[in-house]
């Protein structure tokens, strides 16, 4: 089964796809270093980096009588729940999802996946998922659809994502459903990667301790060192605060004259100085820097490989680009292991 993968951003869902068992040929990203990243780490897959609004097809790819699944998740900040800013039919990118069933369309595939924000049916947002439902059924596909944590699927994170699978030849595949007997904690993904500093820089580093946890030995793949051990560099005003919250505490528990720069403290975001609590899975990696999430038992933000590992970012897939880049990659990816679990809901049936 050949795969298309749209909206590609890093390569989390084709990551997903190939654990499956399908052979993903072609990823379209707009963002260079997304586009590189998945380069990087697809080799046998052509990343072609453009707006997909100007490009008109994937060429000849498709052997004879080869399956084909078409995937992606157009850009859900129109539809996230914590981007209140941006929110609102107004939102031009609101409406790239045509765009993904104009390459549906034209390729005729068996399969289809779509992916995005569980905000998308919001009541503000619901229209586009009906318009959407309505199209692919007009093309031929049967669907199933529903909400995923990803937790329930080996990640070690709760992070909800909306799909629709589509099937054009017979009735559609339901969505999977968890077979985890625990969830994986925070301290089971990270507790044997590298020991790092505020602002720390070094990109490649041998790892703290031997792997303990099933997760971490899986991640580490035998491996003796790992990359894009990059931390923010905050301010020692910033890091001073953050020696007063506890693991699974946030802003709440720094006392207030260290808030001071905060107009109404009171009105902050419970995400903001989160530290993660390692007995359970993280909370939502998104835009993990802005959030400020703290390492459990050291005082600064989170590694970019420690933010993969939370995202089921296997050791040997690196990021690249600026620091800030790479952060905006991982806390967008769909986690590989949640995809890899829809996908094989395909190739199984």
């Amino acid at each position: 089964m050949l795969g298309l993968d749209l909206f590609s951003g890093a390569g989390g869902m084709s990551l997903g796809a190939r654990w499956a068992g399908i052979d993903v040929k072609l990823a379209i990203e707009l963002h260079h270093a997304a586009a590189r990243t998945i380069a990087r780490n697809h080799p046998d897959c052509l990343a072609i980096q453009g707006d997909l609004q100007h490009i008109n097809g994937i060429g000849n790819y498709r052997r004879r009588k080869e399956e084909l699944v078409i995937f992606g998740g157009p850009p859900c900040q129109a539809f996230s729940t914590s981007n209140q800013r941006n929110r609102g039919p107004q939102n031009v990118r609101n409406f790239l999802f045509r765009e993904f069933l104009k390459f549906v369309q034209a390729e005729e595939p068996d399969w289809v996946v779509f992916e995005n924000v569980p905000g998308i049916l919001e009541k503000g947002s619901r229209p586009y998922v009906l318009e959407i439902e309505r199209k692919l059924r007009t093309l031929g596909f049967s669907l199933a659809s529903g909400v995923l944590d990803a937790a329930d699927f080996g990640v070690p994170q709760h992070r909800k994502r909306f799909f629709i699978i589509g099937s054009r030849n017979g009735p559609a595949p339901s969505l999977p459903t968890s077979r985890q007997i625990r969830l994986t904690s925070v301290n089971e993904a990270i507790e044997d990667l590298p020991a790092l500093e505020n602002g720390a820089e070094e990109c490649t580093l041998a790892y703290r301790s031997a792997a303990r946890s099933t997760y971490a030995k899986k991640m580490r793949g035998g491996r003796a060192q790992c990359s894009n051990n990059l931390v923010s560099d905050n301010s020692k005003f910033v890091v001073s605060r953050y020696k007063y919250i506890p693991q699974g505490g946030n802003w709440s528990d720094i006392p207030r004259h260290l808030m001071r720069n905060y107009s109404d403290p009171t009105r902050c975001h419970t995400g903001i100085y989160h530290r993660l609590n390692g007995d359970e899975p993280s909370v939502v990696i998104g835009n993990f820097r802005k959030n400020m999430l703290i390492h459990p038992t050291q005082d600064r933000g989170l590694s970019v490989r420690e933010a993969a590992r939370l995202q089921s970012f296997p050791d040997w897939y690196e990021f690249v680009g600026t620091i800030g880049l790479q952060q905006q990659q991982v806390g967008n990816a769909v986690p590989p292991l949640l995809a890899k679990a829809v996908f094989s809901q395909i190739t199984r049936a």
